[in-house]
Parts: C-alpha cells; sequence; structure tokens
C-alpha cells in the first residue's frame, strides 16, 4: 500500500439515522442520514434515540472520518460553502435493519462518488463545530498549494487521417 492511501489522521463519529414513515403506496418507510456525533457513543448500533410521531431516531454505530494528505484541497472546498458537510453512506443489508453503516467522508468528492451505486443512501449532514476544527488543523498541517500546469496540445495533423483512410480502403 503506498504511504497515500493510508490516512494519516481518523475521526471517531457516530450517525444518526431517521426512520419516517413513508407516504407512499411502495415504501412503508423512509430512512435518512440526519447527523453526526463527535467521538462514539457507547451505544450498541440501532439504538433508539428517540421516538416522535411517526419518525423514530437511531444511532446506527461508529465509523471514522480519514483525512489524506492528498485530499486537503477538496476538505478547503467543502469548508467554502455555506454550511461545511460530512457525507454519510448507508448501504442496503438483509438482516434485522435494512441499512448497514458505510462509511463516512469530509472529501465532496468522495460523498458524490457514493451516489454512483444506485442503491445506497448518501447525505450530506452538517458538520459538528469539533469536527471542523480538527479538518481545519489537519489542512494547516499538510495542504501544499500545487501549481497547476496546462499541457500543450499536439497539432493535428489533416494529412494523417486522409492517408489512414485512403490505406485501409483499398483492400478488396
Amino acid at each position: 500500500m503506498s504511504p497515500a492511501a493510508v490516512p494519516l489522521q481518523r475521526i471517531p463519529v457516530g450517525v444518526v439515522v431517521e426512520r419516517r414513515k413513508a407516504d407512499s403506496p411502495w415504501v412503508e418507510f423512509i430512512w435518512r442520514s440526519v447527523g453526526v456525533l463527535p467521538d462514539e457513543p457507547e451505544l450498541k448500533p440501532w439504538t433508539v434515540l428517540r421516538e416522535q410521531g411517526d419518525a423514530t431516531l437511531y444511532y446506527a454505530g461508529s465509523a471514522a472520518v480519514e483525512l489524506y494528505r492528498s485530499e486537503t484541497a477538496r476538505y478547503r472546498e467543502n469548508f467554502a460553502g455555506d454550511q461545511p458537510c460530512i457525507w454519510v453512506v448507508l448501504s442496503p443489508v438483509e438482516g434485522p435493519w435494512p441499512y448497514a453503516l458505510t462509511a463516512v467522508t469530509a472529501d465532496p468528492a468522495e460523498g458524490e462518488a457514493f451516489t454512483e451505486a444506485g442503491a445506497n443512501l448518501v447525505e450530506a449532514v452538517p458538520m459538528p463545530d469539533v469536527i471542523r476544527s480538527a479538518i481545519e488543523n489537519f489542512v494547516a498541517e499538510h495542504h501544499v498549494e500545487r501549481e497547476f500546469f496546462k499541457r500543450e496540445r499536439r497539432r493535428a495533423d489533416p494529412e494523417a487521417l486522409a492517408r489512414r483512410q485512403h490505406d485501409e480502403g483499398d483492400h478488396e
């Protein structure tokens, strides 16, 4: 494994998920991540936190936001918006609970990439201040500005296409 692929820091978080009664003939419940808690609470996964009306909040389990030196520009991009986020990924599973906590990330591109698997539930939830502070410190320590180098295109050879078509076309 290359050194760039090893996270330099891990921030433990607990994930809170909401199950709400659906107003739909096709599904009974709507599931979505609603927040992350700093640290890992001493709770078992899928512990009920609160029931209110047609919604139930669960502690879905713990995970770690992994920070990589190579992704500091993306973390900075996350902070540039109005509300920095943590992306929470839930994947469907067979068993007593319909979803398993798959990942959490502060990298917007990685969060978006998780949406490509159509069955994943991916939510951007507000980043708690203590986590934001830890990530900002990580960026301050590890970010290196990289100069953008524009590659020069090679000029097209209009004769190359004509020669190739002529060479390939006379084989009868």
